[in-house]
């Protein structure tokens, strides 16, 4: 519940990677944990999870695909090099 509330909290067309997020939300050895949790948002309309990326800077994962994330992210005006 943490994670989804600190990312809830991210403004709109901010990033932020699996191990920020961690961190923020008080769990800085926990990127993996957040990756589960993201990848389980029930709200993921209201809660952007889509603005979740790897901390290399690539894509990361997205329940409903990689395009369809670079597509949330395009909307946002923030642009994912390709891999």
């Amino acid at each position: 519940m943490r994670v989804l509330t600190t990312l809830h909290a991210l403004a709109y067309a901010r990033l932020t990677s699996y191990g920020d997020l961690a961190l923020a939300a008080g769990s800085p050895r926990a990127a993996r944990a957040v990756g589960q949790a993201v990848g389980r948002n029930p709200l993921p309309v209201i809660i952007a999870c889509h603005r979740v990326i790897a901390a290399d800077g690539s894509l990361g994962g997205f329940g409903l695909g990689p395009e369809a994330k670079r597509r949330l992210l395009d909307i946002e005006g923030i642009s994912i090099p390709r891999d």
